[in-house]
Order: C-alpha cells, then sequence, then structure tokens
C-alpha cells in the first residue's frame, strides 16, 4: 500500500473538517490554510470526496465544506481507498485469495501480502480522521502532535 500525494491531502483536509466538525462549513482557502495544501488542488479533492458523500457542500456566503457525517463514523480506510485505491500491496483482497488457491508454487508469496493488505485494513479501519488524543505512539517514541516535538517512552 502506498499512499498518493493526493491521499495524503485528502486525509489532511479531512482531518482539518473533522476538527472544525462542530463549528460549521469551512471555506476551501480555510481548509488549504489549516493543512498548508494547495487550494486548487484540495479543490479538486473535495470534489472527489463530495460525491463519495464524505463531505457535503454549501453554496453562498456563509457556504464551504463539512464532514457528511460524525467524525468518528469515518475511517481513514475509506478515504484511502477513495482516493488511491486498494489496500493490498498489488491488486486487491480478492485477486489475492485467488491467486493463493491457485498458485501453490508462490502461495506463502501471496499469502503475505493478504495478511499485510489484512493488518493495513484493520489498522485503518480502526482510526477515524479526529483523533482526541494529541499524541501517536510509534513504536518506543510518543510524537507530540501540536508541538512536533519528539520523547522517547521506553
Amino acid at each position: 500500500m502506498k499512499i498518493s500525494q493526493k491521499g495524503l491531502y485528502a486525509l489532511q483536509a479531512m482531518m482539518t473538517l473533522a476538527r472544525q466538525y462542530q463549528n460549521g462549513t469551512l471555506k476551501i482557502w480555510e481548509i488549504a490554510a489549516d493543512s498548508d495544501l494547495p487550494g486548487n488542488f484540495l479543490e479538486l479533492i473535495l470534489v472527489k470526496l463530495r460525491n463519495a458523500r464524505l463531505v457535503e457542500s454549501t453554496r453562498g456566503a456563509k457556504g464551504g465544506y463539512k464532514l457528511r457525517r460524525a467524525p468518528s463514523e469515518i475511517r481513514l480506510s475509506e478515504i484511502i481507498r477513495l482516493i488511491d485505491g486498494p489496500l493490498a500491496p498489488f491488486g486487491n483482497a480478492e485477486e489475492l485469495r485467488n491467486l493463493i488457491l491457485r498458485d501453490a508454487y508462490h502461495r506463502g508469496l501471496y499469502q503475505a501480502f493478504l495478511d499485510v493488505r489484512d493488518a493495513a485494513a484493520s489498522i485503518l479501519r480502526e482510526h477515524h480522521p479526529c483523533r482526541h488524543r494529541r499524541e501517536i505512539k510509534v513504536s518506543h517514541r510518543t510524537y507530540q502532535e501540536t508541538t512536533g516535538s519528539e520523547e522517547t517512552g521506553y
């Protein structure tokens, strides 16, 4: 699984919308400024998110974009699949399952790819764009999201 720059921008925009969920709509320039994203590219991403019914738009002076559902109901896996396609290292899960059944000589390789896909899908299903905690634990380090500082947490 590889997340493209477009996918990363979509995730960042959704995180901004999730943080502002209770405050109503945000204009494209507000989302772009908050997430440090290029406005023209962001507009194309928001159209795709709107067409997938993840965000909704309102026209007019008080218009803008907002999440269509509560942030806790939107999974990162939805956003990534929409923008970048399947989570599998190549193809999709069904294709990998078929290769496992058909190609006994390489079954172990395809099973490993399917296991990676299933683990990634499981993790991404558990996370949503708006995390209530402000720190993210990665291995033995803790990263402070607001300051960008790093602490060792053995």
